[in-house]
């Protein structure tokens, strides 16, 4: 149901091997999911059953960018789930000083 893609825009590759943790919200604290490392194409599907609620990806960048000039360190990307029947990626685009993200398909 949810899944995640890293992309180097500097190198122009997908970022692989970077840790990613899948947490979702409970009433006062988050509930860790799951936490793999991107594939060599940058990707990791999360086994996971089809709930609403709020989530969090967290991106351990500090990590991919080890021995690189960077200014990013982990980076979460918090999101809502209400649509249970759909699948959700959620991409990040990353360089050494920005990321982006959105929700694809």
């Amino acid at each position: 149901m949810i899944s995640t893609h890293i992309l180097d825009t500097t190198k122009g590759v997908p970022a692989a091997h970077v840790r990613v943790t899948l947490e979702k919200q409970t009433q006062d604290s988050w509930k860790e999911i799951g936490s793999d490392k991107t594939n060599s194409d940058g990707r990791i599907v999360y086994s996971c059953p089809p709930e609403a609620g709020v989530y969090r990806l967290t991106f351990h960048i500090e990590e991919y960018f080890k021995g690189e000039e960077s200014f990013f360190l982990n980076t979460p990307v918090v999101f809502k789930i209400t649509n249970t029947n759909r699948k959700y990626h959620v991409p990040l685009l990353l360089n050494p000083y920005g990321y982006s993200t959105y929700r694809g398909s």
